[in-house]
């Protein structure tokens, strides 16, 4: 599952050296989701055959025509977050005067899983079919963990979705890491009262920056579908509930969303403050001082907080990832403690999550079971995840419940595929399925739900997560990515249809391709889920292995799902 740039398995690797998830974003504050109205127009003179040159609403940008597309790359959405700005809420980018160079991208966000990343790196890029007309725009939010990733990595380029889809189609970079999600009140912002979350902020900067100047890029700034994958699925999902976008927000497309909640994959509060005071006192600083040390440092030190087992670090909290921070302000109360989105959900997930990380190449190593007695070990090692203390019953009881559910459903009883399993759903399918079940239940608005299950190749094995994201952006031959996903007719099908499903849903809100049955709206219990990927062509059944997920409903471990 390599990107073509890098493995996309190191989309994870670094949060995994550091836990021992990924792969392969206006204004600071709450200021009110009606931007005003867009400023940007192409800028006339432009030689055809030439730079293609657009006025955003900060200055005049030049792109490139590629592939029958128009593309703009390391357009700045906000100004860059050094100094004084490092642990700031997103401030609207500096105005500029001459034409600025937008052909090539910008370095991604500063991370450990490529050298070229920069604190400099709030940038956005635009694919598009022309810059007249006003089409639906689909704005992308990459997943890595919160750690790591870019919106310029191969696997997301834009230009075969922004065809085919007749899309604007827009990817960027947002902080990550201790930059990104945390929180201490020493950091707050004078401007905004704001002290964590800035990933968060940056994203919801990058929509506002959308509604302003999607009309120069061929776009409707009223008509944005924001998708995302893992922690960029939750994002989706988080920025859909903030009272100040819902407005800005048409609709959502959250895929393998990696749902928030502590210990697993969140800070608490005062685990937030403690991690910031630990890293400052390595760096012979104050909490504040940490504006004015290295980049690099603070990121070295951070991870070398997380270093080791959960269990031995100065924390308990942000156990295997270490996303946003219930702060009362960007993120109220975790997703599944939320009420649902007011906006239609279209919700991704794959066949087997799991192997994602039990397969090979995966970013957080871990011995495979080959016995009843090495698998018992395997699953506590998962569910430990999310819990300090485990114990024997507990683990026993999942065991036992995914063996009683593999034998009801005809499935596969070796201990990897049990590993997998349960690897896959306490991290990302039960939240996934369980949140679409809510919103049939008590959303305004129409939710859908789809299975991918287009099976990696040997040696992966699965529908790994991350292993959609080849097929929605069409990019599934690259030379990082044709191993796993293959580019032959099959391949070419379900990308087309995944592609077609998610463009009819931004132009429409209703998802339909050529050779995809009627999908109605999901709806529990009935047959409304839709299977893509399988040998014989998408249906429409049951959400599959339902049995399975019972066991996260009453087994002590993990969020409930109210409502």
């Amino acid at each position: 599952m390599a990107d073509s740039a890098m493995g996309r398995r190191a989309v994870l690797a670094a949060t995994a050296a550091a836990a021992a998830g990924a792969g392969a974003a206006g204004v600071a504050g709450a200021a009110p989701a009606a931007a005003r109205p867009s400023a940007a127009r192409p800028v006339a003179g432009a030689r055809p055959g030439g730079p293609v040159v657009v006025r955003t609403a900060a200055g005049p940008v030049a792109g490139a025509r590629e592939g029958g597309a128009l593309v703009f790359r390391g357009v700045p959405y906000a100004q860059p977050p050094l100094g004084a700005l490092r642990f700031a809420s997103p401030r609207p980018p500096r105005p500029w005067r001459g034409v600025r160079d937008a052909t090539r991208f910008a370095p991604p966000f500063l991370q450990t899983v490529d050298p070229a990343g920069s604190e400099d790196g709030l940038y956005a890029n635009v694919w598009t079919p022309g810059t007249r007309g006003r089409r639906p725009v689909l704005v992308y939010i990459h997943g890595g963990g919160w750690q790591v990733g870019a919106g310029s990595w191969p696997t997301y380029d834009g230009r075969r979705l922004a065809l085919r889809g007749d899309l604007v189609v827009i990817t960027f970079n947002y902080r990550m890491g201790a930059f990104g999600f945390g929180y201490h009140e020493e950091l707050t912002d004078d401007r905004t009262g704001d002290c964590a979350n800035w990933g968060l902020q940056d994203q919801a900067a990058l929509l506002r920056w959308v509604r302003e100047n999607a009309g120069a890029f061929g776009g409707d700034p009223a008509d944005i579908t924001l998708a995302g994958t893992s922690a960029g699925g939750a994002s989706a999902w988080q920025l859909a509930l903030r009272p100040e976008l819902r407005g800005l927000i048409r609709r959502i497309v959250p895929i393998s969303a990696c749902h928030v909640w502590a210990p697993a994959t969140s800070l608490t509060v005062p685990d937030a403050r403690r991690v910031y005071e630990e890293v400052a006192a390595r760096l012979g600083t104050t909490v504040r001082g940490l504006r004015a040390a290295p980049a690099a440092a603070v990121q070295d030190a951070w991870f070398a907080v997380f270093s080791g087992a959960p269990g031995g670090r100065v924390v308990g909290s942000g156990r295997e990832y270490r996303g946003p921070v219930v702060d009362g302000r960007w993120m109220r109360a975790f997703d599944h403690e939320l009420a649902t989105p007011a906006v239609p959900v279209l919700s991704v997930h794959t066949r087997t999550e799991g192997s994602f990380y039990t397969g090979p190449g995966s970013p957080i190593p871990t011995p495979a079971p080959t016995d009843d007695a090495s698998l018992r070990d395997a699953v506590r090692g998962v569910l430990l995840k999310g819990a300090a203390r485990v114990s024997d019953s507990l683990v026993d009881g999942c065991v036992d419940a995914y063996r009683a559910a593999a034998v009801a459903e005809g499935l596969p009883l070796d201990p990897v595929s049990l590993w997998t399993d349960v690897w896959g759903d306490g991290l990302f399918r039960y939240l996934n399925v369980r949140l679409a079940e809510r919103h049939a239940r008590t959303g305004t608005a129409p939710g859908y739900l789809m299975e991918f299950a287009h099976p990696a190749r040997p040696p992966w094995f699965g529908t790994p997560h991350e292993h959609t994201s080849p097929f929605l952006f069409g990019t599934y031959g690259l030379p990082g990515n044709v191993g796993a996903c293959g580019d032959g007719a099959g391949e070419v099908r379900v990308g087309d249809a995944f592609m077609d499903l998610v463009a009819s849903f931004a132009h429409t809100g209703v998802p339909t391709a050529p050779g995809v049955p009627p999908w109605p709206p999901f709806a529990p219990g009935r047959a409304s889920a839709l299977i893509l990927g399988e040998p014989g062509g998408a249906r429409v059944a049951e959400v599959s292995k339902g049995g399975q997920l019972g066991f996260w409903d009453g087994g002590g471990w993990g969020p409930r799902v109210l409502g």
